[in-house]
């Protein structure tokens, strides 16, 4: 996914700019490395391919770790937007926390190895498809933060589209296992991996609603 440069609210610090551009392009690599990871992991379970991709996304979330305080410390160290340095650093640890999602969903299935039957296989794809989806356009919108402030609605209405969508997934894939002839505690623990990968389409709404406040800040 191509994105322009974070240009307007720092367009003066280099080194600071590229920092944002990039901790957000891990964001949605994150999102990225996950969907390709349940992919594998319905087609082959806690598979060896599996384990690559799960270091892949740790080494990733540590990345993401690195470049957030590296930004903060230059937000501090150069006294940059003290008005809007609280609602900066806030924002950022809110989409470090998304790569968390991720990593932590991932080390779940390692550890758990839940047993998804073939028929349940799509409505995971298409749930996780859907998340995914929802965390580029949170990050779509934390971009137009810094470089086009008036943007921000519009791709935080495409996050709530998307959470949505994963909400109805999430409730119609439920009703699918508990209807099934599985037992109990089999449908109980699809059910628990369902609504995890649900909560990361959740909390990029929570990021949106937090965003919204943010931008009518900077407008005033």
């Amino acid at each position: 996914m191509g994105f322009e440069r974070v240009t307007t609210l720092f367009r003066r610090t280099k080194h600071l700019e590229q920092d944002i551009d990039e901790f957000l392009e891990k964001i949605v690599e994150a999102a990225l490395i996950f969907r390709r990871a349940l992919s594998i992991y319905l087609e082959h379970g806690a598979s060896e391919e599996f384990d690559d991709i799960l270091n892949r996304e740790k080494h990733l979330e540590s990345r993401g770790d690195t470049l957030r305080r590296s930004i903060e410390t230059h937000l501090y160290s150069h006294t940059l937007i003290p008005d809007l340095r609280g609602d900066v650093l806030s924002l950022l640890e809110d989409m470090d926390d998304l790569i968390n999602e991720f990593e932590g969903n991932l080390f779940r299935f390692s550890i758990q190895q839940p047993d998804i039957p073939d028929e349940f296989h799509r409505g995971f794809a298409e749930l996780t498809e859907t998340v995914v989806t929802c965390v580029e356009s949170v990050v779509m919108a934390a971009r137009a933060f810094f470089r086009d402030i008036r943007a921000v609605r519009d791709h935080n209405s495409k996050v709530m589209f998307y959470e949505t969508e994963a909400d109805k997934m999430s409730t119609r894939l439920q009703r699918s296992v508990f209807a099934s002839d599985l037992p109990l505690e089999n449908k109980r623990h699809i059910s628990y991996f369902v609504e995890r990968i649900d909560d990361i389409a959740n909390a990029a709404e929570d990021i949106a609603d937090r965003l919204a406040i943010y931008a009518i800040k900077r407008e005033i």
